[in-house]
């Protein structure tokens, strides 16, 4: 029980890669705060989390930075602090940037980019004064290499790898690690709408032969966020089957 009684936050955890990681914890025994603006889903993910440890949900628009703080706050008073942060909640307005609109890529960047740092601002706080933290920040392989249609989400995740890299060099002597995992195709609701041309050229270009599960990049996420990972900070890893 490598997390037993560490106070977890998991952003877009209702779904996909997010609930994953977030039932990784609790099975190790993390005790869990699951933010998503989906109602539906974050009352259903609660319920199964908290058949294994203590679970809340908080339906909060990351993009607000008060909304974001109020939820933070309303945490610690539950729990007592938080020691992890996983910056996952995420879209895609996919468009070549000949044809995407100026609303598509402020919605992408606003929740991407902007819904990561508000997060990290109402935490950090709490997390020097404690001299201890966890940030972990959920980038894209498409951040790294770029990927025609996706500059919005590509110019977002490539962001979130400077904030990560940036904030390790501020945090690091108040004993907080900030790393990125980077995933590659992972099978989930957001890929599913791939059309099946894109998904046949991602396959061909994976070294490994098959797409990624959301347990992959949840096996990498608690590694960073573990005791194993105290002296990594600033780094990127990529769990993406050798595509990049």
């Amino acid at each position: 029980m490598k997390f037993q009684d560490k106070i977890v936050v998991v952003t877009g955890g209702a779904q996909g890669i997010g609930k994953e990681i977030a039932l990784h914890f609790a099975l190790q025994g993390a005790k869990l705060a699951v933010l998503d603006v989906n109602d539906a889903v974050l009352e259903a993910v609660v319920k199964e989390l908290a058949l294994h440890t203590q679970a809340c949900g908080y339906k909060v628009d990351v993009t607000k930075l008060a909304d974001v703080e109020t939820v933070f706050n309303k945490i610690i008073d539950n729990f007592g602090r938080v020691d992890i942060l996983i910056n996952n909640a995420g879209i895609t307005r996919d468009n070549l940037v000949l044809r995407i609109s100026e609303s598509d890529w402020d919605a992408v960047l606003n929740v991407n980019l902007k819904g990561a740092f508000n997060c990290v601002k109402a935490v950090v706080k709490p997390m020097v004064k404690q001299r201890y933290g966890k940030i972990v920040n959920i980038s894209s392989v498409i951040g790294i290499m770029g990927n025609p249609g996706q500059i919005n989400y590509a110019a977002s995740k490539a962001g979130l790898i400077g904030i990560t890299k940036t904030l390790a060099k501020e945090l690091g002597s108040r004993n907080i690690c900030v790393n990125a995992v980077a995933p590659g195709y992972i099978k989930t609701a957001m890929t599913d709408k791939l059309s099946d041309a894109v998904k046949a050229e991602m396959f061909k270009r994976i070294p490994m032969g098959r797409f990624g599960e959301p347990k992959d990049v949840a096996g990498a996420v608690l590694f960073l966020a573990s005791g194993e990972a105290d002296y990594v900070t600033g780094q990127v890893l990529v769990v993406d089957g050798g595509l990049v």
